[in-house]
């Protein structure tokens, strides 16, 4: 069995799938893929399902009745994973903007560098972004440093959602608790794991803007961030 683990949430990416599979299942280190889908009407499912038969005892599949939130597909495939005893799990999205050939780095970032959590950092250096308008990049940029000075993490990309954690972190951040199911759930993993006292080390990636359907980001995510950091903080100070 292999001891790592890459969840991907999926609605409507149908087109996305198959390439991508093909791909992180043609690395070296043999991982295992986690598809955590919420009821995508284009069929995503039924194809993973189909797919399963090229890839047996490589590629499972969670099915969910609808968008249920980025947050808590990622629970749900943390839970579903610590259950099967993987040691290392890994969040990516399914449209390619995370390069699957970054895979082996944010491993090795945990296996041999002594990270109890990497993350695949656009802002650090070494980093960046490619083929995002200036307006998003202005907002993810200023998401990023808005955190920073609310929160106090010295993480350069704390939004991030290409990521390892090790079974430990995961074990121990009390995922139950965890508030959060959009924008601010990746700040949230990464600054409980912070002020518990892990170590986090950010790898440099180059982030694509995906070429192939439709971007999840809406009006009530980048809410949920700007306020979701000032409750993190809050909640902090009271020693929740």
């Amino acid at each position: 069995m292999s001891h790592a683990l890459v969840i991907i949430p999926t609605y409507n990416e149908r087109e996305n799938i198959p390439p991508l599979l093909e791909k992180v299942f043609s690395l070296e280190a043999g991982f295992h893929v986690l598809i955590v889908d919420d009821g995508s009407p284009d069929g995503t499912a039924s194809l993973v399902k189909e797919l399963q038969s090229a890839y047996p005892g490589r590629l499972f599949i969670l099915e969910r009745s609808g968008k249920l939130g980025l947050g808590t597909a990622y629970l749900t495939g943390f839970k579903w994973g610590l259950d099967k005893g993987y040691l290392y799990l890994f969040e990516m999205d399914a449209d390619f903007s995370h390069d699957p050939n970054d895979l082996p780095r944010l491993l090795r970032a945990c296996t041999e560098e002594g990270a109890d959590l990497s993350v695949g950092s656009r802002y650090t250096k070494g980093g960046g972004v490619q083929n995002w308008p200036f307006n998003r990049i202005a907002l993810s940029k200023g998401a990023s440093l808005y955190t920073r000075l609310i929160t106090g993490m010295p993480i350069k990309d704390p939004t991030a959602g290409f990521m390892c954690y090790t079974r430990n972190v995961l074990q121990q951040l009390r995922l139950e608790k965890i508030r959060f199911v959009g924008y601010a759930f990746q700040i949230e993993m990464k600054y409980k794991a912070w002020r518990a006292g892990f170590k986090i080390v950010e790898v440099p990636i180059l982030f694509k803007d995906r070429t192939h359907g439709q971007s999840k980001m809406h009006r009530g995510i980048i809410e949920e961030g700007i306020w979701g950091v000032l409750k993190l903080r809050w909640h902090a100070w009271k020693g929740d």
